[in-house]
């Protein structure tokens, strides 16, 4: 709630500070006292549009100051979480500042901050009813959650918005599905060669590597054969076989010393025979070696035409050598989706069309629970408007079914609140067809029913006793305290009928000083209190009877 409010240099006030409570709070004053400038002066701090026509003659600069207490819950508060502002406890400051220059500055808890962050702040926070002020209930979009949370239909909106999402997920399964499908068609010449001719060629993952090294074995064959002959010559000439011998004699020697010293030579004897195995070894693969290089002239043509061919297959298919039998594969599952493709297909058809089926299973449980509330709230509006003059006026909560395409996550339906100013006419949007007074107590009516659902914690009415008078005001004034009940009201008022109903009282006054107009506001209390009344009920000259008049109101108010 507006806990208070700190004004500097505004059109006729110098500096003011206000303090603020709960209930109803009610702001009189003869005309051109400057009631509007405390609303202006608001407005300001709650980040609406900068006029430097605000600033007082003679100064350069004006300052706003709003205070509020906010809880956690508050959606205020979440805001200055999300926007890495000083949120450690329940005070919330609103500050704006603007010199003649036009230049203006806004604080949020004395964070710099933008005019855009604080009007959003602010709209959380205040909202103003009056001939010239724009609030949330005068615009449509707003008018299905008021009517859910009026309603209370907070798990039935949340069952639809989960169908929703539901469906919308399956049909977007159904079109990747289909554009795979698509895509696999569309390529599917293509694949069939494709496969055809890497199955036909069959290429192995490291055979590019495996054919660059037999290639270039095979270019250089003569020079590596007539190594391999000298060696496997030296192996296998008498020098060898001396070499041989020498470790066989070796060997049975150390195994008659063995006999003494039972395991000391194991290891030497153990070297001894696997060079001798070695050497048996080294002479068999050298001359495997040397007998794979038959014709090396024929194989290398063969292997040239296999290693170039391979790269020919990687290049047409914009992959590396060794990718090549992924490709395949690639392009064998891409094949196989054509035949699967389809079946698949069906399925996910048939899963998004009961997804959307439960969609409209939900929403159109959501529309009859609407409807039902819809009535409800219509006629406890009703019964708010004879008392306030409107009792020709009817409130008619419009309910239109939208069409399949336009279905949101709220929904099947569309809902405006609509109201017939007179007899005859046929309802319209609520904004477009009340003149300032008739919206404001409009939105009295609604508000009264609608005051336990809403965030916002600061109601203020002007103009809502605009043309009338006696009875009618009185009834405004019931309803403006009975609204205070759930919320802080402000109310800007000419109806002493209205005035009597308050919790708080201010009054708005000019005075001169130093030749300058200057306005004040003063807190009121009982006597005082009800003089103000009695000047509202007779004018300038206060009588007797007045005074009667305004005690009379007064303690009427307070049964």
């Amino acid at each position: 709630m507006l806990q208070s409010l700190s004004i500097h240099n505004v059109v006729l006030i110098d500096k003011l500070s206000l303090n603020f409570e709960k209930g109803l709070s009610v702001f009189t004053g003869e005309t051109g006292a400057g009631k509007s400038i405390l609303l202006d002066a608001l407005s300001l701090a709650l980040g609406e549009r900068a006029d430097t026509g605000l600033i007082r003659h003679g100064q350069d600069a004006l300052s706003v100051t709003a205070e509020f207490s906010i809880d956690e819950k508050h959606p205020a508060y979440r805001m200055l979480q999300d926007n890495e502002l000083d949120a450690a406890d329940t005070t919330l400051i609103l500050r704006r500042t603007l010199s003649k220059d036009g230049k203006s500055k806004a604080f949020i808890n004395d964070t710099p901050a933008s005019a855009n962050l604080l009007r959003q702040i602010g709209d959380t926070l205040v909202e103003i009813h009056g001939q010239f002020a724009s609030h949330s209930l005068l615009n449509p979009a707003t008018h299905l959650g008021v009517l859910d949370k009026y309603g209370k239909l907070e798990k039935q909106v949340s069952d639809c918005h989960n169908a929703y999402t539901d469906w919308k997920d399956a049909e977007k399964n159904v079109q990747r599905a289909l554009a795979i499908l698509q895509k696999a068609k569309d390529d599917e010449e293509f694949l069939i060669h494709a496969v055809k001719e890497l199955q036909a060629f069959n290429p192995k993952t490291g055979e590019e590597k495996e054919l660059s090294e037999r290639r270039t074995a095979l270019m250089n064959a003569e020079k590596i054969t007539e190594s391999l002959n000298a060696a496997y010559q030296i192996l296998s000439s008498s020098a060898g076989s001396d070499l041989q011998s020498k470790i066989t004699t070796a060997m049975r020697e150390l195994e008659k010393a063995d006999r003494f010293m039972p395991d000391k030579f194991k290891n030497i004897l153990s070297d001894l025979d696997t060079i001798s195995e070695g050497l048996a070894v080294a002479s068999d693969e050298l001359e495997n070696i040397a007998s794979s290089f038959e014709d090396p002239a024929q194989e290398l043509e063969q292997v040239d035409e296999r290693f170039f061919a391979l790269k020919d297959l990687a290049r047409k298919y914009h992959v590396e050598c060794d990718e090549l039998p992924a490709t395949l594969s690639d392009f064998e599952q891409k094949l196989s989706l054509i035949d699967k493709g389809e079946d698949e297909l069906v399925t996910l058809r048939s899963a998004a069309e009961n997804a959307r089926l439960n969609f409209i299973q939900k929403a159109t449980l959501l529309s009859q629970k609407r409807h039902e509330a819809a009535k409800k709230l219509d006629n406890a509006v009703a019964k708010e408007l004879p008392a306030l003059k409107l009792e020709k006026a009817r409130f008619v909560t419009q309910i239109e079914d939208l069409s399949e395409n336009n279905f949101t996550g709220d929904g099947m339906n569309q809902v405006t609140f609509c109201i017939s100013a007179n007899a005859g006419l046929p309802p319209a949007p609520l904004n477009k067809v009340a003149s300032g007074g008739e919206l404001a107590r409009f939105m009295l009516a609604l508000k009264v029913n609608l005051a336990g659902l809403e965030d916002i914690p600061t109601l203020i009415f002007d103009e809502v006793d605009s043309g009338i008078g006696g009875a009618t005001a009185s009834a405004v004034g019931e309803r403006l305290a009975r609204l205070a009940k759930e919320r802080q009201v402000l109310v800007v008022t000419h109806s002493p009928q209205v005035a009597a109903f308050g919790s708080a009282h201010m009054q708005v006054s000019k005075f001169t000083k130093d030749d300058a107009v200057l306005t004040t506001v003063t807190p009121l209390q009982d006597d005082n209190r009800l003089e103000e009344i009695a000047r509202m009920l007779s004018g300038a000259q206060i009588t007797e009877a007045a005074r009667l008049a305004a005690k009379t109101l007064w303690e009427k108010s307070c049964i």
